[in-house]
């Protein structure tokens, strides 16, 4: 049996052949056509240019002597002689080049017939003798000679000429049988292509197509397909090989499939056994896997698609999930009865990625984190807190109130060390009233009980409010405290008095760490459906690490003043804000000064 690479060659070796002959051929005719435009060129043009020379180079003789007989003897004798000259060496190319059978005769009469010419040509040309004798032996003896020689050069000539006629003749005979013998050796090589591109259509593009509609019924999953090898060479081989492959393709997709149901199996059996609530999601919202917390706290069930009007938060929660491709978790928390018992809930969805699709989900995992206890655990802390904080109420504003006597000396008069303690109680007691007020109004926000008076107020209107009592301080410090508004800017829904006691903390913060000489900017502009404000200094800044605990309550950065605060603004201006709907945040680099933002709802929106 052949295989691929000796049909290949059977194939391009018959036209390589075929190629040969037809450049052998080839070969062939052009040398025998070189030949006969030789035997034109070589064997008849020089004599046919040797008969023109001779026959004008007779008449310019011949009008020589006419010239003399008319009188003008020394142009005759010139021309004459330049006649005889050319007519010599002309004949003497003749001689050289007798190619034809009688052109040597012809040839040797034109010699003699030349030497005659020559021997009456003294006779004719001599000027001592009389005219009337030149002239009769010119017309009896010279003119004949002449005419003898005109006859023979032409007879000469139309030989030449003649046997020209006929090579060419033969040349043109050869050129078309060789034309002949190139169209039948041109049709053999399409006939043999055409022969060899049937069979490679057989041998090797028929095989090949199979091959690669049985890879595309593969590539779909079709791996119970059975290639039949044809033939022994390459492409049978190919085709068992194939086959083979899909054999092996079959037995993995059969081991998988075993293991990814036991997989799904063990998977399914320690859902059922999480204590955490979690519910897998495909891409179309359909749930796949379920918890048995989930299913108790939330009614899911795996198989069943959900549905907007009772999960429309969960689907929007996904939605945000697979959109932002990060986690994305529920503002807020969730209140769930479970066996009675009342249970919390903050859901955070997490994207599942497509290994097989990079960039893209395979589905979405939402992982219901139970905050039942950290939900208890603030409302004790609020709950403590205000109470401790009313608790202490009393018993410090009676204390202020006797550190105010004490100091308006009614009970009696004080010396100067008395009146320096109760100074230093009477700061101590505002400080600390200061910080159980923070206290509740924090409590009071975070409760939703704090009474809030919002309505439409001018950006400007708030700026210039929340300067104004800090521009003597700033002056006095050398701090350069200034606005900066962009262009014409939509009211905010606000509470006038919150919203400058938030600027009040900040404003004052900044002061506080700006050096003499530095410079705070309070700006604004829109962003979105909301208005960002900015208090932007340039002091001593903030660490990264501190970013993020920056707003929280009691924090204070390390390395700070003993006096520099309870650590409260910052987490009451965080409330106000969030109270108000808007967000809270910060940028800050070390030694360059910091840029606190937050954000307030357009009134117009």
């Amino acid at each position: 049996m052949l295989g691929i690479r000796q049909k290949l060659w059977l194939g391009f070796g018959g036209l390589l052949v075929i190629m040969a002959g037809i450049g052998i051929l080839t070969i062939r005719q052009l040398e025998e056509l070189g030949k006969a435009i030789d035997i034109i060129l070589q064997e008849n043009y020089r004599s046919v240019i040797a008969g023109q020379d001779m026959r004008e180079a007779a008449e310019q003789a011949d009008c020589g002597v006419l010239f003399s007989l008319l009188g003008d003897e020394d142009k005759g004798r010139a021309m004459v002689a330049d006649g005889i000259k050319s007519f010599s060496s002309a004949l003497d190319v003749e001689m050289h080049n007798i190619t034809m059978p009688g052109e040597g005769a012809l040839a040797s009469q034109l010699q003699k017939s030349f030497a005659c010419y020559r021997q009456q040509l003294p006779k004719v040309m001599d000027a001592s003798r009389p005219l009337p004798e030149r002239r009769h032996a010119y017309f009896t003896q010279l003119l004949p000679a002449l005419n003898a020689i005109r006859t023979q050069t032409m007879a000469v000539l139309q030989m030449n000429q003649n046997n020209m006629y006929e090579a060419n003749q033969a040349a043109r005979q050869q050129a078309s049988t060789a034309q002949r013998r190139m169209g039948v050796a041109i049709l053999a090589a399409v006939l043999m292509a055409a022969i060899f591109g049937w069979f490679v259509r057989r041998w090797i593009l028929n095989p090949v197509r199979t091959l690669i509609a049985s890879a595309h019924e593969i590539r779909n999953g079709n791996f119970d397909l059975v290639i039949k090898a044809d033939s022994h060479d390459e492409i049978g081989q190919l085709s068992e090989a194939f086959s083979a492959m899909t054999e092996s393709l079959r037995q993995v997709r059969r081991s998988e499939r075993v293991a990814l149901l036991r997989t799904r199996q063990a998977t399914e059996e320690i859902f059922k056994a999480l204590p955490t609530a979690v519910a897998i999601f495909t891409p179309e919202g359909r749930i796949e896997l379920v918890s048995a917390g989930a299913e108790t706290a939330f009614g899911l069930r795996a198989g069943d698609l959900i549905g907007r009007t009772e999960f429309g938060w969960l689907c929007d929660l996904i939605d945000r999930a697979l959109e932002q491709n990060r986690p994305a978790e529920y503002s807020g928390t969730l209140q769930r009865f479970v066996d009675g018992n009342e249970r919390f809930f903050q859901p955070l969805a997490l994207p599942i990625p497509d290994r097989l699709n990079p960039g893209e989900a395979a589905g979405t995992a939402v992982i219901f984190k139970d905050v039942t206890r950290t939900q208890e655990q603030q409302e004790l802390k609020t709950g403590v807190i205000s109470t401790v904080s009313h608790q202490l109420k009393t018993p410090l504003t009676s204390l202020r109130m006797s550190v105010h006597l004490l100091l308006d000396e009614i009970p009696g008069a004080l010396n100067e060390k008395q009146t320096e303690l109760l100074l230093a109680a009477r700061e101590d007691c505002e400080r600390l009233v200061g910080i159980l007020e923070n206290l509740l109004d924090i409590n009071r926000m975070e409760s939703g009980k704090a009474l809030m008076d919002i309505q439409p107020v001018g950006v400007k209107t708030l700026l210039t409010h929340a300067v104004e009592p800090f521009l003597a301080e700033a002056k006095d410090k050398g701090i350069t405290l200034n606005t900066d508004v962009d262009g014409e800017l939509p009211e905010v829904l606000a509470d006038t008095a919150r919203i400058s006691h938030a600027f009040t903390n900040l404003l004052a913060n900044a002061l506080h760490y700006t050096s003499p000489g530095g410079s705070v900017t309070l700006t604004a502009e829109p962003n979105n459906n909301m208005v960002m404000f900015r208090v932007i200094d340039t002091g001593c800044g903030i660490a990264p690490e501190h970013i993020g605990r920056i707003f929280e309550p009691f924090f204070r950065v390390p390395g700070q003043e003993k006096d520099s605060g309870a650590g409260l603004g910052l987490a009451i201006v965080r409330e106000i804000v969030c109270t108000h709907g808007g967000m809270t945040g910060v940028e800050s680099v070390p030694g360059r000064g910091s840029t606190f933002w937050f954000t307030l709802p357009r009134a117009d929106e």
